[in-house]
Order: structure tokens, then sequence, then C-alpha cells
């Protein structure tokens, strides 16, 4: 009988080398340090790193060297929408192509929340779309001109792909519509007070901060680490359970129907999506 071979979990250098394009990541003790960016600055949307992010969660996940994780962005901005993404519509788009779509933008939040299995912390370094990705996480904080806002009905489409559905379990399902609809925006303190965020910094203390939290709660036992951390995502697991798919689904029906498609209406509000 041949002996088996056994098949471990992708290296750090490995993985940390296959998405530097996209996630600069560096770790130390234990805490590993994920950060967005483009070219290395602050990050500017594109569908191959929507793509990378989450195989990069599954990754990060299946390695048992990493301990605790801290998500953040580079420079002074968390995401900087790109209309030009939207350049073809969608309802042009190959049906082969749509799949892919839905399928990643399910597992952009699904890996992130079933596949790490350790505790998390999100730091929004500045204004920007999609703040989803670190409210996700087991502590959130912010800078003091983070800019929460969900751009989708305004844009004409719904808001189905997770900053809703964060919201409305953060915030409750009224104040969740309000900011859908008029896509106000939240900045820090205001994400403080609804509970969005648990501190709210100055960008230079940001990451350090991140890192005090981080290095305290690797002061805990291993297995109390992760089993805390089972504990404060299961909510979140359930919500995706009930709602992703639901919500998704409706979104990217309405894109598929779309004849103006959203690269002109994006580009009006373009401004915004950068964050001014």
């Amino acid at each position: 009988m041949s002996e088996r071979r056994m098949i471990g979990p992708t290296k750090f250098g490995e993985y940390s080398e296959k998405y530097k394009d996209f996630l600069l990541m560096t770790r130390r003790d234990g805490i590993i340090e994920v950060r967005l960016h483009t070219n290395g600055d602050s990050y500017q949307h594109s569908w191959e790193a929507h793509t990378a992010w989450s195989n990069a969660w599954s990754d990060i996940g299946r390695d048992p060297e990493n301990e605790v994780m801290i998500i953040s962005g580079t420079g002074d901005k968390w995401l900087i929408g790109n209309p030009d993404v939207w350049n073809t519509k969608f309802m042009d788009w190959p049906k082969q192509k749509k799949l892919e779509q839905y399928h990643e933008s399910l597992r952009l939040l699904e890996n992130l929340i079933f596949c790490i299995d350790i505790p998390t912390i999100g730091a929004i370094n500045g204004p920007g779309t999609h703040c989803e990705i670190a409210t996700l996480c087991d502590i959130t904080i912010c800078t003091e001109d983070a800019d929460f806002f969900d751009p989708h009905f305004l844009g004409g489409t719904p808001p189905g792909d997770g900053m809703l559905l964060t919201l409305q379990n953060m915030i409750g399902f009224k104040k969740a519509a309000y900011y859908a609809y008029t896509g106000k925006n939240i900045n820090g303190q205001t994400a403080l007070d609804l509970g969005i965020v648990s501190e709210v910094l100055p960008r230079e203390k940001l990451l350090p901060r991140a890192w005090e939290i981080a290095e305290m709660i690797m002061q805990a036992p291993r297995s109390t680490r992760h089993l805390s951390h089972s504990i404060i995502s299961r909510p979140w697991k359930k919500a995706l359970v009930s709602d992703q798919g639901f919500q998704l689904t409706h979104q990217m029906y309405d894109m598929a129907i779309d004849e103006e498609g959203a690269f002109e209406r994006l580009k009006k509000m373009q401004g915004r999506l950068m964050g001014k």
C-alpha cells in the first residue's frame, strides 16, 4: 500500500506573494496585517482584486500560523470607486461571466466569515465605499474622516452586495433603509454613535491601535481566542446564510435587465465615490 501524501495549507510566503498586487501582507508574532492597495497607494476598485480577496481569505484562514488578522487600507482612503469597471453593461456580459460574478460576490464575504477562525480587526483608514469588509470583523475602528455610505440605490442599482446587509444587522432596519435610500454619509463619529465602530482615531494612530488590540488578544490562550471568535462571528454567519444570497440575487437581476447601464450613472457620482 502506497504512503498517502498529505496536502498542507499554503505558506505565508507563497500567498503573500500571490496576492501582493492587491493585498500587502505582513506578519509578526502570529498577527497578520492585510492592507488593500493599488500600486502601493489607496485601493482603486477592480474585478481582479474583487476575485483575489475571496481567495486570499481562504488561504489566510487555512494557515495555522495566523492567530489574529488586521484588515486595513493604504494611504488616506479606504477605497476609491472606479466607474470604468462597468464600462460594459452587465446585461451584455457573457452568461458565464455573470455566473462567476455572482459566486465571487458571495464568496468575498462568505470566505471572510466562514474561512477565518481567528479574531479579526477592521481598521478603516479613510473615506470609501464597501466598508462591510471591515465592519464584518470582530472589532472595527476607523479614522475621523471615514465615510460610510451605500451608493447603490442612488446609482440606480438595488443595494444587495453586502453594505446594506451589514447596516441592517448593526443599526436596525429603519435606519439602514434611510441610509440606503438617501445615500447619506456616516462619518466616523456618527458610526461610533450608531454602533458601527468601537473607536474613532486620527489616521496616524489607527494602525498602532489595531496592533495594540491584536497584541492584547494574543495574551489569551489559543483555544480561547479561536472559540471566542466563533461565538462573536456567529450572528454574521446566520445573517449571511439567511439574507446574502437573496439580496445579491435581487441586485444582479436588476443589473442584468438594466438597458441604460451603471457606467453613465456612476460617472456622475465619481466625485463622491472617490471620497470627495
